[in-house]
């Protein structure tokens, strides 16, 4: 990983181009200021022990950030052992609507898929 001063440029996610169109959609309609990107990242809990963090935040001193396709990512240094190589999609079905994640680093996850163990 290569770091400069406020940006480090390997990106540890990848957003699908649904899930940029989403959250461009969400960013317009709400008016998220410049200041703001996408939080990525994990906390305790979750029926499997891990539950993925997304939402519009600005930025932390622990915090790597990054841009992809365009949207700015910030995700806590700590978070990329969990996160590295996540794939980031929107899904729109008639038995599922949102955000969902492939995790290459979950050994197992719950049904809906918000929670994961590592």
């Amino acid at each position: 990983m290569i770091a400069t001063k406020d940006t480090v440029t390997t990106q540890p996610i990848t957003l699908t181009d649904h899930a940029v169109r989403e959250l461009t959609r969400i960013m317009n309609q709400q008016n998220i200021s410049e200041e703001y990107g996408l939080r990525v990242g994990v906390k305790g809990g979750g029926c499997s022990g891990f539950s993925y963090v997304l939402g519009f935040d600005a930025p932390k001193d622990n915090d790597d950030s990054f841009e992809i396709n365009g949207i700015k990512v910030f995700m806590q240094k700590s978070h990329a052992i969990y996160l590295l190589g996540m794939e980031i999609d929107w899904v729109e079905g008639l038995n599922n609507r949102g955000f969902s994640f492939n995790n290459p680093n979950a050994s197992s996850s719950c049904g809906c898929g918000s929670s994961f163990s590592a």
